[in-house]
């Protein structure tokens, strides 16, 4: 598979081959089948495969606009390299009726339940027993570990460019609540607890209550959310004459406690669902 994404990079997307559009099926087969991925963790920490995410802007590059056939009722233009995913229950995946769309070279494990209408973009990993809760995103390349749950309206933002930017990643057992976002290659740590409407970018500081310290995107390293922490939506001072005067707050994360038995019991996933 190297030797065929290294190919594709050397090869003008504007004068690409039907040689070249097969060498980028198989691609797309591979990241599907989980045997290559947009990043992966080395000693703990997450790292980019450049070379995949630089076949995807490939693909993007290379397609031409074509009709994409969905019945009689709906009409869509898409480029031709970008096709979507169709699965059947021998898979193991339970893709819910109601508008969801999974792209070619995304990869979802089987026992994976997507709700309708949800959408996960090429260069995703979904790993296996995670729900993919209703009107739910997860963009270009984000990586979602085993067992976690995206509750209705979560947006898991996509990394495509700059190539050596580490997507986001939701590590296993993490509970991400309703309306929720997270953005710009944050890192969720395994089993934690992101609360409802809680937003997480490279540019807002989080503030760990329990430890008192901030935790903020580093030169080098994403914003990475701690294993266990249960994150709420919070608020600080503005600063400023203005904003004093005024009372202004603004948004932050807080970290108000770390996981425990009681949080436990209130995440579970119900097995009736499964």
């Amino acid at each position: 598979m190297k030797d065929i994404i290294a190919h594709l990079l050397q090869s003008d997307p504007a004068h690409a081959t039907a040689e070249d559009f097969e060498r980028l099926h198989d691609v797309w087969r591979a990241l599907s089948d989980g045997i290559i991925r947009a990043a992966h963790r080395i000693d703990g920490t997450w790292t980019a495969d450049t070379d995949v995410k630089q076949v995807i802007l490939w693909a993007f590059r290379a397609g031409a606009l074509e009709d994409v056939p969905a019945g009689e009722t709906f009409h869509f233009t898409d480029k031709h390299t970008l096709p979507v995913q169709r699965f059947d229950a021998a898979s193991g995946r339970r893709i819910v009726p109601g508008g969801t769309t999974v792209r070619d070279g995304a990869y979802v494990a089987p026992r994976v339940i997507v709700m309708p209408p949800a959408y996960i973009n090429i260069g995703a990993y979904v790993d296996e027993q995670t729900l993919v809760d209703s009107h739910a995103l997860v963009g270009s390349c984000a990586q979602i570990g085993k067992r976690v749950h995206l509750s209705a309206g979560v947006q898991i933002g996509g990394v495509l460019e700059p190539v050596g930017a580490v997507p986001v990643v939701v590590e296993d057992d993490v509970m991400v609540g309703g309306n929720s976002g997270i953005y710009e290659g944050t890192v969720v740590r395994r089993r934690a607890v992101i609360g409802t409407g809680v937003i997480l970018n490279a540019s807002t500081p989080v503030y760990d209550c329990v430890h008192g310290r901030v935790l903020r995107r580093e030169a080098g390293r994403p914003l990475e959310i701690p294993e266990n922490a249960v994150v709420v939506a919070g608020s600080r001072p503005a600063r400023g004459s203005f904003a004093e005067a005024e009372r202004l707050q603004m948004y932050t994360p807080l970290i108000i406690k770390y996981r425990d038995e009681k949080t436990d019991a209130a995440t579970a996933l119900e097995e009736s669902l499964r």
